[in-house]
């Protein structure tokens, strides 16, 4: 009888030890819950003293999330002084997103004083946009001289894309001489592309002497690819002194 009670106090206190460890396994785990910010956060379950410390640290990350600018920023949790902190931080950007013309700009929010800079630079960017071509450009910011050496450059940038071959050329912009220099180049690499087979060769454009050293730059292609042993080879084509040659 004393064993089977003996048995019964043991299981008693063994289990009262079970269930303590768990409650403080459970605690431990609700206080990573906590500190994380991920899974159920039982505040009942906290210390005073670890219910004061996550309060501040909960402070001090919506803080840091309200200065820089990233994700939900509860402001009105904020002290005075912090407010002020915040406010100062947010006008910081705004300005920065006006002057570089990235993020989101509120005009708004600039003092006199920089919202005639965010203008000048406003202007100055407008300009470079229009005198290289790229991003967006308003004509009607442009005063007269700024406006003719636009368009200066629009006729140079047109007349070397047309002279390079970029699917940008506006032929019908070209002058005269300009789209005659124009011919004269693509009329170029086009016997060029025949000679080497390189690019698009359009034969009908050559003359009778271009056709003919089309022809001979073909056979010496040919024959080099035979002493080479090529498999594109034609011995077809080859000259007698040239099949000669590869036969030794």
């Amino acid at each position: 009888m004393k064993g089977t009670v003996l048995s019964f106090l043991l299981l008693g206190f063994f289990a009262v030890g079970i269930s303590v460890q768990g409650s403080d396994a459970d605690k431990a785990q609700n206080l990573r819950n906590c500190l994380d910010g991920f899974g159920t956060c039982d505040h009942s379950l906290l210390t005073s003293a670890q219910a004061k410390h996550l309060a501040d640290i909960q402070h001090d990350r919506n803080l840091w999330t309200c200065l820089k600018g990233y994700g939900a920023c509860n402001k009105s949790v904020l002290t005075e002084a912090e407010t002020k902190e915040v406010a100062e931080a947010d006008q910081r950007r705004n300005l920065l997103a006006c002057e570089t013309g990235l993020g989101i700009c509120d005009k708004s929010l600039l003092t006199s004083s920089e919202a005639e800079k965010v203008g000048k630079i406003d202007r100055q960017r407008n300009l470079f946009n229009c005198e290289t071509g790229m991003g967006s450009c308003d004509v009607s910011l442009l005063n007269s001289s700024e406006a003719a050496e636009v368009r200066d450059l629009e006729r140079e940038r047109n007349r070397l894309a047309c002279l390079t071959g970029e699917h940008l050329c506006d032929k019908s912009l070209l002058t005269a001489s300009e789209a005659a220099e124009v011919a004269i180049i693509k009329h170029h690499l086009d016997v060029l592309a025949c000679m080497t087979e390189e690019g698009y060769c359009d034969k009908s454009l050559l003359s009778a002497s271009e056709a003919k050293e089309v022809e001979a730059a073909k056979r010496k292609r040919n024959a080099l690819a035979c002493y080479a042993g090529q498999p594109s080879c034609d011995q077809s084509q080859l000259t007698s002194e040239e099949a000669e040659q590869i036969s030794q």
